[in-house]
């Protein structure tokens, strides 16, 4: 069985929230998956998952989190190609321009989006929303 991993950062906890559904979703699909934090691993120890979500809220103006993410990220991004990778996040402002930029790193270092696209929540995650990431869970289960 392949192993996932869903590995986040957040600042208030929406962002958690919406890790736990992506690892529940997962999980619901039968996949071997951990849950980590940006500070728990090393990008070169992420490469190693057969597939990988990576959860960030949006930052200042619509950026990664520069203290840990941002540093892991770019460490990640040049040797991730031909990897399965799923974005998620939160944020309160603007509108998404963090994750697209997110999402062109992603696939102009080669790798591939899971389900095309970053998944975005406004604020704190609602039942909807926490479906949305059981589903991308599930998308990375299978990826």
């Amino acid at each position: 069985m392949s192993k996932k991993a869903v590995i986040y950062w957040s600042l208030t906890g929406n962002t958690e929230q919406m890790a736990n559904a992506v690892l529940e979703g997962a999980k619901e699909a039968g996949a071997d998956v951990s849950l980590l934090r940006f500070s728990d691993i090393s990008a070169d120890d992420a490469l190693a998952f057969d597939a990988v979500a990576l959860g960030c809220p949006a930052m200042g103006n619509e950026v990664l989190e520069e203290g840990e993410v941002e540093p892991f990220f770019t460490e990640m991004e040049g040797k991730m190609k031909g990897k399965k990778i799923a974005l998620f996040g939160s944020y309160d402002w603007g509108d998404g321009e963090w994750m697209r930029e997110w999402e062109k790193r992603v696939t102009t270092a080669g790798a591939v989006l899971i389900s095309g696209e970053g998944l975005i929540v406004n604020n704190e995650p609602d039942e909807f929303a926490l479906g949305e990431c059981r589903k991308l869970g599930q998308a990375l289960a299978s990826a």
